[in-house]
């Protein structure tokens, strides 16, 4: 017999009505828990489906949806003090809930039913659960969901450089003589050591057309590298069309990576230059000021942002008046003259095609929602049932005049840096069935992601790409390049595959060196041995193997010596490392790399995997690590060395093991046919809360790269239920 839901008097519930209007809703939708804890949520329209997977979501961990919407409304001082101001008032500057409130208002009016069942699934899972205490949002609102509309792990304001936008606002604006403002006080920034493996961000994405399975299906790699624990996994389906399952940044009510019964779709971390920086020339009238454009003068816009903090005493409030020219707020100063920044401003469009994407199911109808160039942050890798694979290269690019230089900033009085509109769908590159039969992105320009058949550099303005190619994409190729027969199981196996082509160049050039030494020299006396053990590695890693942990401890020193040399050579360090300039630094560095192992554990001959681990004792944001606590090796490396497979570890105050926070976050494979086919794992486990089953459930399968098989059919459930509950039946 279903359980009447208890909705207690509490702030979040403003009138009867809202308990009435949420219990409604709570019945037309059934929430079943697999034996992994992963909620597949059934509505019978969408936005009941929207409803229950928040509220699942709130089961799983309330605190990080709180604390999303914190972050991206600009109220994290407000559950975490003064430090927090700046990067609040950062986000203010673009997030203005007057504005989200108007948007909300002007919104279309599928959208908007989304954004209100939004809001009262969480409002209900705070109802029914009044031991759950918010930090701040005690009542979260509609319009709160434009503030946070695509999935990625941070954004384009987080571009915005908090110490210089510090530095220009923390004390008083002041304007010199003619058009020049004062020069705000310089603040160094503070000096960064490598320590552990700093893994780049991003993540694979990987599309094989059915020309090149054996199965003649399109295949499709989803293999996010954020943050731990960033992501919910889930399924949301309504009877209104919509079927999602994967990876859900929390708080949001869309799949971000992830497939439908007939395609699939996968963003990795853009190169594309979407934000731009304009050097105005301003000057103070009167009590306000005035900006050049062109032969005219604007009036510079100036809003008093308040962002309230809390202290030991209670809530305090920092007021700041910041101002705005015709290109954005300005968050800095260069050579005494203001800088404003500049970028994609669309929360509406954003979060439209965030959403319609998860409903597409051919190439034509996702193609549809690119158009809305809502998503200025990530390429696309896309495949469907139909048997099409596609990538697009960003979304929402500026169209600019290539006489200037973007990655500089640019004159802001001079109209023609202005952008001229955006490109269209047709103008981004973009690859659609490449005969070549593969399409990949890891981050890296796309003009080697589908062998022959790749993009062409020349073909597109210089601003849709500022990157090149990494190790990684070097890993990609080798393990697509030329194979005709994948399966969901091979295409697993090449995403783990071990091969660390970091070390192509560097590793013979240590070889040579230490060749070369002299026969007496006690340099190469001290290293015969961890020299012996890396010119017979395989360049392979894996938890047993001491020449993984020699290669890393020895590639952080190369790379932390070479590092500014390799920068002015404008080469990655590990193409220096092989050049003839390198090669006095390459035999001590390892004897740098041995010491350091021995002086940590004992021996330089430590196995990868008693290092390398993987540990989750609580539910915190920042996670804490214990080496006295219970955790598990890791086989595969940090992104920077070409894994494909990516584990970023250091160690951490009061720890000699490295311990992972990100890398492989949410990782699938999937097979598109007659029926959808896919297996996946994520990093830990579904909950949130350390007395569940489901906090660090998968780690031995994350660990092992050992998928389980996704329950995407509700037929698949039968055997494989632990619960099934309408929302609120506690």
């Amino acid at each position: 017999m279903p359980v009447k839901p208890v909705i207690k008097t509490c702030a979040v519930v403003k009138t009867q009505s809202d308990a009435a209007r949420w219990a409604a809703e709570a019945k037309n939708v059934s929430i079943v828990r697999d034996d992994w804890g992963i909620a597949h949520v059934y509505g019978k329209a969408d936005s009941d489906a929207v409803f229950g997977m928040i509220y699942a979501q709130c089961e799983d961990d309330f605190n990080r949806v709180e604390m999303n919407y914190l972050t991206w409304l600009g109220r994290t001082a407000e559950a975490e003090g003064e430090g927090s101001v700046w990067q609040d008032f950062r986000m203010k500057l673009f997030m203005d809930p007057v504005v989200l409130q108007k948007k909300y208002a002007e919104s279309p009016e599928w959208l908007k039913k989304l954004m209100d069942a939004w809001a009262d699934g969480v409002n209900f899972y705070l109802a029914t659960h009044p031991g759950v205490k918010p930090k701040v949002i005690q009542r979260f609102e509609p319009w709160m969901t434009l503030s946070f509309t695509e999935g990625s792990i941070g954004g384009d304001i987080e571009k915005v450089d908090l110490k210089k936008l510090e530095a220009f606002y923390a004390k008083p604006v002041t304007v010199g003589a003619g058009s020049q403002v004062e020069e705000a006080p310089v603040v160094a920034e503070q000096d960064m050591e490598l320590e552990g493996e700093r893994d780049p961000s991003g993540s694979n994405g990987v599309a094989i057309a059915p020309k090149n399975t054996a199965n003649h299906h399109a295949l499709l790699l989803i293999n996010p590298h954020t943050s731990f624990f960033f992501r919910s996994e889930l399924q949301m389906a309504s009877d209104e069309g919509l079927n999602a399952y994967g990876a859900v940044t929390w708080g949001q009510f869309f799949v971000y990576q992830g497939f439908n019964d007939r395609a699939g779709w996968m963003h990795t971390s853009s190169n594309v230059d979407a934000v731009d920086e304009f050097v105005e020339t301003v000057r103070k009238e009167g009590e306000h000021y005035a900006s050049r454009y062109g032969g005219d003068k604007y009036s510079v816009g100036e809003r008093v942002i308040a962002v309230p903090y809390k202290t030991a005493q209670g809530m305090a409030e920092k007021r700041i008046t910041a101002y705005f020219t015709v290109h954005g707020p300005v968050v800095r100063d260069e050579g005494g003259k203001w800088v404003s920044v500049k970028l994609m401003q669309k929360p509406v469009e954003a979060l439209e095609q965030s959403y319609l994407r998860t409903k597409a199911r051919n190439y034509p109808e996702y193609l549809k929602t690119m158009e809305l160039e809502g998503n200025s942050s990530n390429n696309t890798i896309f495949a469907d049932a139909d048997g099409d694979i596609a990538y697009w290269h960003g979304n929402f690019i500026p169209r600019r005049d290539t006489k200037f230089d973007y990655t500089k900033p640019v004159d802001g009085a001079d109209p023609a840096t202005d952008w001229q509109g955006t490109l269209n769908v047709e103008e981004l590159p973009r690859l659609l069935d490449p005969k070549s039969g593969y399409l990949f992105n890891v981050n890296n320009a796309p003009w080697w992601g589908a062998g022959e058949s790749s993009l062409k550099k020349e073909d597109f303005p210089v601003y849709v790409e500022q990157g090149g190619e990494t190790a990684r994409g070097l890993h990609a190729v080798l393990v697509l390049n030329g194979k005709k027969d994948f399966t969901l199981e091979s295409l697993l196996a090449a995403a783990f595959d071990s091969y660390l082509p970091w070390f192509d160049k560097p590793l013979p050039a240590l070889v040579k060196a230490w060749d070369a030494l002299p026969a007496g020299e006690p340099l190469k006396a001290k290293t015969a041995e961890p020299v012996a053990v890396l010119r017979a590695w395989d360049q392979r890693w894996g938890a047993g193997s001491v020449a993984t942990s020699v290669g890393v401890f020895w590639g952080e020193e190369v790379r932390r010596q070479l590092n500014d040399d390799a920068r002015k050579a404008g080469v990655p360090v590990e193409v220096f490392a092989g050049t003839e300039a390198a090669k006095a630094k390459l035999v001590p560095a390892l004897a740098a790399a041995a010491d350091r192992l021995t002086a940590d554990f004992g021996t330089w001959k430590k196995p990868w995997g008693e290092i390398n681990r993987f540990q989750r004792l609580t539910g915190d944001i920042v996670q804490p690590f214990n080496d006295a606590g219970a955790s598990i090796p890791v086989p595969f490396t940090s992104s920077v060395w070409g894994s494909l497979a990516s584990f970023a570890a250091r160690p951490y105050p009061g720890t000699k093991k490295w311990y992972g926070t990100s890398g492989n976050s949410f990782v699938a494979v999937v097979e598109f046919g007659d029926n959808v086919r896919a297996r996946a794992v994520t990093a830990g486990g579904e909950s949130g809360h350390p007395e569940s089953k489901h906090f660090d459930d998968e780690a031995e399968r994350y660990a092992g790269g050992n998928l389980r098989d996704v329950y995407f059919y509700r037929e698949q459930l039968k055997g494989h239920t632990e619960r099934e509950y309408h929302p609120g039946a506690n």
